[in-house]
């Protein structure tokens, strides 16, 4: 089978298929994966399809046998989660996280960008530069000013913390 009539094979075949996989998983999405999967194997055997005289149901024989393996492996997963209790408390955010976050919200996209790429995904800053797509100098300034920024805020929050907290003492 050429690449041409491959595509219209898959142009004729794909929403048959996605219909038959759809009645026999129950789920659109996952019989749309599963017929895009088989496909993607097919590809490969293309040349053989018109030999074979079925590529039909080739295809559909393995989108079913994916569908069954993802439904086994969802299962085995299930059952793992019954037999592991969750855990009794799962504690929220520290304050100081909290802060930080709600303080790099109100950054420029820029410069919250830079400052997270690298200080929290640590990369250097010319790995930011590339990334972004900026001159390392402009990330070098993003950097400094997005730095200067958080210190500002996050030293205002800290004031204000401090206050709130004399005046429930008083």
């Amino acid at each position: 089978m050429t690449e041409e009539e491959f595509d219209a094979f898959y142009a004729t075949a794909f929403p048959r298929l996605t219909g038959q996989l759809y009645a026999f998983t129950g789920d659109h999405g996952e019989a749309q994966d599963v017929v895009q999967e088989a496909f993607v194997r097919a590809w490969d055997r293309r040349r053989e399809f018109l030999a074979d005289g079925a590529p039909e149901a080739w295809i559909r024989t393995v989108a079913m046998r994916l569908a069954v393996s993802r439904w086994r492996r969802a299962r085995r997963w299930l059952e793992l989660v019954r037999r592991t209790p969750p855990p009794e408390h799962t504690p929220g955010p520290d304050p100081e996280r909290t802060a930080l976050v709600a303080a790099l919200r109100t950054l420029p996209e820029a410069q919250r960008m830079a400052l997270v790429l690298h200080h929290l995904c640590d990369m250097s800053v010319e790995q930011v530069a590339s990334e972004t797509g900026a001159p390392v100098g402009t990330v070098k300034a993003r950097l400094s000013r997005g730095r200067a920024a958080l210190a500002q805020m996050l030293s205002a929050d800290s004031t204000d913390e401090e206050e709130r907290e004399d005046d429930r003492v008083r």
